[in-house]
C-alpha cells in the first residue's frame, strides 16, 4: 500500500470534522466507502451474473440502485422476485413494493420466496413509494447496522402521482410531473441507498418513440432520472416459446438480457436463460447450453460427455455421462463436479481483455444499437 498524501489526509480529517452529522471525505483503498460493493445478489440466473458483475457470484449490487425494464412478458418481475428469494436465502430483509396490484404468492413460493417473511406493501403514487422506502431503510437500520436489505418496486412504471390521481379523467397536462418527482427523489434516494447498503431495484417499462427512423426506438417511463442514477440497466426480451413434448403447450419463454449500461463492469453483455411458468428460472438448463457452446461437455444423440481434467496437466481425472434431464440431480449430488463446471463458466464467460495489446485494425466498429436484442 502505498503511502498517503499528508495534505490529502489533513484535507479528509478537516472536510469530516466539518460534516459533524456524517463522514464525507475518504482514501478508496481503505474500504468501507460509499462506493464499495460490499455483497452481490443473484438474480437467479448464473450467466446474468456473469453479465452484470464480471466475476464469481456475483449479481446485483448492494448499495446501488437497478433498472430491470422491458416490454411486457419479458421476465422483468421474474428477475426481481429471484432477487427477493435470494436476498432471504442470505438471511436479509426482502420488501416488495407492489404498484400493479398483480402479485401472486403462488409463484413467488414456487420460485423460493418465503412470503410469509417478505414485506408487501401496496401503493399507488411515486410519492408514496419514496415516502415508503425512506421509512423503510431508516428504521431497519435502527435496529440492525449491517443486515442485507433487498427492496424491489414493480413497476414505476405503473405509479402515478398525487396530483394525477385526484384529477378528472379528461384533465390531462400532468405528463411531465412524475418526471419531475422522480427526478427530486433521486437526488435524495441515491445516497441513502449507498450509505446503508441497500440493494434497490425498480422494474420500469419501455415505450416506443414516436417518429424514430434510426438509433434506438425505445425509452422508459419517468423520464430520464432513473437511467441517470441506476448504476445498472438490464433490458430484457421474450426470444421464444418454450414448449412441452407434444409441441402444443407452452411451458416456458427463453429470455435474452442484455446489461445496456454498467458502471460495476463492462457494459453491453448479454445472457440468455430458460424461463418456466411454475417453476422460474432453469439456471442448470442455461450451464449446459454454455458448456456445449464452449465445448466443456460432448453431446452424442440424447447423452452428454463430461470430462473432468486436471488444469495444470491436462490428464482427464474422471468422465461423466448423463442426460439432459438428469444434469441437475448430478450436479446437487455432486459438490465437486458442481464447483468444477462453475469454474469451467466463469472462465469462458468472464470478459478479460486488454486493449493495449489491440491496434486499430483488430477491433471492429458497429452501428449496432441496444435495442436489437
Amino acid at each position: 500500500m502505498s503511502k498517503k498524501d499528508e495534505l490529502a489526509e489533513v484535507i479528509a480529517s478537516e472536510l469530516n470534522k466539518q460534516f459533524k452529522h456524517q463522514q464525507v471525505a475518504y482514501f478508496l483503498d481503505e474500504g468501507s466507502n460509499p462506493t464499495d460493493v460490499t455483497d452481490w445478489i443473484s438474480t437467479g440466473s448464473t450467466m446474468l451474473d456473469l453479465a452484470i458483475s464480471n466475476k464469481p457470484n456475483g449479481g446485483v449490487a448492494v448499495g446501488k440502485i437497478t433498472e430491470l425494464n422491458g416490454l411486457e412478458g419479458s421476465g422483468k418481475s421474474l428477475i426481481g422476485s429471484h432477487l427477493l428469494a435470494s436476498t432471504q436465502r442470505k438471511d436479509g430483509i426482502a420488501v416488495y413494493i407492489d404498484a400493479e396490484s398483480a402479485v401472486s404468492p403462488e409463484f413467488l413460493e414456487a420460485i423460493g420466496v418465503d412470503t410469509s417473511k417478505m414485506l408487501y406493501v401496496h401503493l399507488e403514487t411515486v410519492e408514496e413509494i419514496f415516502d415508503t422506502i425512506e421509512t423503510i431503510v431508516t428504521k431497519i437500520r435502527e435496529s440492525d447496522k449491517d443486515r442485507l436489505v433487498t427492496i424491489l418496486v414493480d413497476s414505476l412504471a405503473a405509479a402515478s402521482t398525487k396530483v394525477e390521481m385526484d384529477a378528472d379523467f379528461d384533465k390531462d397536462g400532468w405528463a411531465t410531473a412524475k418526471a419531475i418527482i422522480i427526478s427530486k427523489a433521486m437526488r435524495k434516494i441515491t445516497q441513502m441507498i449507498a450509505r446503508q447498503k441497500v440493494a434497490l431495484v425498480f422494474t420500469n417499462q419501455l415505450r416506443q418513440k414516436l417518429g424514430v427512423m434510426f438509433g434506438d426506438p425505445w425509452t422508459t417511463s419517468g423520464g430520464k432520472a432513473l437511467p441517470f442514477h441506476a448504476s445498472t440497466r438490464i433490458r430484457f426480451k421474450n426470444i421464444g416459446q418454450i414448449k412441452d413434448s407434444s409441441k402444443k403447450n407452452t411451458i416456458g419463454i427463453k429470455i435474452k438480457g442484455q446489461v445496456i449500461k454498467n458502471r460495476l463492469g463492462p457494459p453491453m453483455r448479454t445472457a440468455e436463460f430458460p424461463l418456466y411458468f411454475d417453476t422460474g428460472i432453469d439456471d442448470y438448463g442455461s450451464w449446459l447450453n454454455v458448456m456445449k457452446e464452449h465445448k466443456i461437455v460432448k453431446q452424442g444423440g440424447s447423452w452428454y460427455t463430461l470430462n473432468v481434467v486436471d488444469p495444470n496437466t491436462g490428464e482427464i481425472l474422471s468422465e461423466h455421462k448423463f442426460q439432459s434431464k438428469d444434469f441437475q440431480n448430478k450436479l446437487e449430488e455432486d459438490d465437486e463436479l458442481k464447483h468444477y463446471c462453475y469454474n469451467r463458466i466463469c472462465e469462458a464467460r468472464i470478459l478479460k481483455y486488454d486493449s493495449k495489446q489491440l491496434g486499430i485494425d483488430d477491433v471492429t466498429e458497429t452501428d449496432e444499437v441496444i435495442d436489437e436484442l
